[in-house]
């Protein structure tokens, strides 16, 4: 299961409350594709099945499929705001290989 930084749940509370949906949780997935083999896929969802993980950071909860926990087994998603980097990133150990946008791995 993936894990939240502070400054990732701080920003995904945020863009939740701007969805102004009760009942919403942030959905991690590994889709294959991208330059790389892998990609990563976040999105919000309503529509959580009996075999998905969750985990709770703060007020958030996490959704990651099966399939997609054990590619995602280590791995912190963080968020950054600055002049040099801004955005979020996905530190993932089981990454052996990624790409220069650092959306894919393998």
């Amino acid at each position: 299961m993936i894990a939240l930084t502070e400054s990732a749940t701080s920003k995904v509370d945020e863009l939740v409350k701007e969805e102004g949906e009760d009942g919403l949780a942030l959905r991690v997935a590994v889709r294959p594709g991208g330059c790389s083999g892998f990609s990563y896929e976040m999105y919000f969802d309503s529509d959580i099945a009996d075999d998905d993980e969750t985990a709770e950071f703060g007020s958030i909860r996490v959704v990651v499929d099966p399939s997609s926990s054990m590619l995602l087994q280590g791995a912190t998603l963080d968020y950054k705001d600055g002049l040099d980097q801004s955005g979020f990133s996905i530190d993932n150990p089981n990454a052996q290989k990624t790409c220069g946008c650092g959306q894919s791995f393998s």
